[in-house]
Parts: C-alpha cells; sequence; structure tokens
C-alpha cells in the first residue's frame, strides 16, 4: 500500500518542466515578428533608462513626480524583461521549455512588478492630482520622504499578495498535458493544466487581481475627475491647456492598460479565454510600455527635453 501510494505522488508530481506555445498561427512569420518585437524592447529598454538617468543626473528634476517616475521607469523596464526575452526565443526558435521552478519564478516576477506597476500609477494618479488641485500645499504634502515611503509601500504591499498566491500554486500538483497556450508562464494557463482542485487558488487569484487593479483604478479615477473639475475652473485658457495637455495622454495610455488587464484578470473563467489573454498580455508587455514613454513623458515633456538637451551639453565640453 505505501508503495502504491509513493508512486501515485511521482506520478503527480511527473510534471517537471513546460512547453511555452507560443504563437503557434504566426511562427511562420517568426523572423519578421523577432525583430519587430526586438526593436520594441531595446525602445523600451532604452526610454525607461533614459528617464532614470536624466532625472537623478539633473537636480531639477528631483521632485516627487520624477521621483515617481524614475521608480515607475525602472520597474516597467524589470517587467518587460521578465517575458519579453521569452517571447523573443520563441519567435526564433520556436517552442521553449522552461523548468517547474523558473516557471513559479517568471510567474511571480510578472505579478509582482505589474501590481507594483498599477500601485504605483495610483500614486502617481494621487501626485498629479495633489499638484493641480492643492499647489499651496502641494510641497509639504508630497516631499521626497513621503514620495519614498509611498514607493516602498508599493512594493511591499505587492509582494505580501503576490507570494501569498504563488504559495498556492507551488502546492499543486501537475501531471496532465506541460503545454502552456501562452509565450510566458501565465498563472491563469498554470491553474488550467493543474491535476489538483484549483478552486481556492483561482478564486484567491480572482480577488487580488480584482483588488489590484479595481483599487487602483478607482484612486485613478477620483483623482483625474477632480483634476478634471478644477482644470475646467481655471481662469486662463492657456493654464486650462497646459493642465489638460499634462493629463490627456496619460489617461489613454491608462485606458489601454487597465483595459486589457480588466480583459484577462476580472472577468469570468471561460474555455475559450486563454487564446484571447495571449493578445491582450502582448499589449501590456509590447504596446503599453513603449506608448508610455516616448508618447506621453519624452516626446511630450519640455523639462525632460531640456535635461537631455543639458546633459548632451556636459558631454559635448568634456569631450
Amino acid at each position: 500500500m505505501d508503495r502504491f501510494l509513493a508512486s501515485e505522488m511521482r506520478n503527480e508530481t511527473a510534471v517537471q518542466e513546460f512547453v511555452l506555445e507560443g504563437f503557434p498561427a504566426v511562427q511562420h512569420l517568426g523572423n519578421v515578428l523577432f525583430l519587430v518585437h526586438l526593436l520594441a524592447y531595446l525602445a523600451s529598454v532604452t526610454g525607461n533608462m533614459l528617464i532614470i538617468t536624466v532625472t537623478w543626473a539633473d537636480h531639477r528634476l528631483q521632485t516627487p513626480m520624477y521621483i515617481l517616475l524614475s521608480s515607475f521607469s525602472f520597474c516597467e523596464c524589470c517587467f518587460i524583461t521578465t517575458v519579453i526575452p521569452q517571447l523573443l526565443s520563441i519567435f526564433l526558435l520556436g517552442q521553449q521549455t522552461i523548468p517547474f521552478t523558473a516557471c513559479l519564478t517568471q510567474a511571480f516576477s510578472f505579478l509582482f512588478l505589474g501590481s507594483t506597476i498599477f500601485f504605483l500609477m495610483a500614486v502617481m494618479s494621487l501626485d498629479r492630482y495633489l499638484a493641480i488641485c492643492k499647489p499651496l500645499h502641494y510641497p509639504t504634502i508630497m516631499n521626497p520622504r513621503v514620495c519614498f515611503l509611498l514607493i516602498c509601500f508599493c512594493y511591499i504591499l505587492s509582494f505580501i499578495f503576490i507570494t501569498g498566491l504563488i504559495l498556492k500554486v507551488s502546492q499543486l500538483s501537475f501531471c496532465g498535458s506541460n503545454v502552456i497556450s501562452h509565450f510566458f508562464c501565465d498563472l491563469g494557463c498554470l491553474l488550467h493544466l493543474s491535476c489538483s482542485a484549483t478552486m481556492s487558488v483561482e478564486m484567491y487569484f480572482f480577488f487580488v487581481a480584482l483588488f489590484v487593479i479595481i483599487l487602483s483604478l478607482i484612486i485613478t479615477v477620483i483623482a483625474y475627475s477632480n483634476i478634471a473639475v478644477t482644470v475646467v475652473r481655471l481662469p486662463l485658457a492657456k493654464e486650462r491647456q497646459k493642465a489638460f495637455s499634462t493629463c490627456s495622454s496619460h489617461l489613454i495610455v491608462l485606458s489601454l492598460m487597465y483595459g486589457s488587464c480588466v480583459f484577462i484578470y476580472v472577468k469570468p473563467k471561460k474555455t475559450n479565454r486563454l487564446d484571447s489573454n495571449r493578445e491582450a498580455s502582448l499589449v501590456n508587455t509590447v504596446v503599453t510600455p513603449l506608448l508610455f514613454f516616448f508618447v506621453i513623458y519624452t516626446l511630450r515633456n519640455k523639462q525632460v527635453h531640456q535635461a537631455l538637451r543639458d546633459a548632451l551639453a556636459r558631454v559635448k565640453l568634456q569631450k
């Protein structure tokens, strides 16, 4: 009897690695897709690193807004790096295998950094609210110390939620198919492959996703609603245009990110949702990071432009 039980336990934990399927329908375009996504990835990483470097090199940009932005840039850079290299390998070489431990590590990194990004977006929205709606109190409320505390809180809260979730997933058994219908170790796909009872884990996952996305969305909506009311009441058209240009593009990209994440994580379970989730995840990991920095904070921000020009001028003088 003991031998039988031991044999059953070995069979339940037989899956030691997973196969990432990627996008088999367009694999014949692998080389083209590899080049496109490689350029997008390099552009996003370069943009993020540029924002971080300029923010900390120029004392004029060491304000709460840019401290939050540089922290967001660092988090976004790490976020896309957890999945895009894997996607590039799939486009170039086809299906990729990944060990069970590495798969869980990737799932943790993706969800931890993604949750932190949502919390940081909420904090950035509050920062804009205070700067536009409470300009007299802004310097005392949002000082660098408070800014760093808020950033730490975002990371700690995400770590607590996602660590608990991954620990629950690590206790599941995987004894059937090991093919993940995704380009990275998506947690929903892992739960779909498990031969254990996953209802409690799925409920925990759903409520964590609901809390992270909806809470940050509510904070963002309230902040920008108050900003909109304040902007409309501004006496000068030039002031209204400046405030509107600061927030409008930000809202467009936020809508894209929130919409895709709600589509993936905060909806009733369906058997056919896994295929559509791949495309939505691609929006979050490739399209949104590229738009966020090159459209909003780089191409449309005069302070960043000036800081870049000054940095290039200093380099030329040193030469």
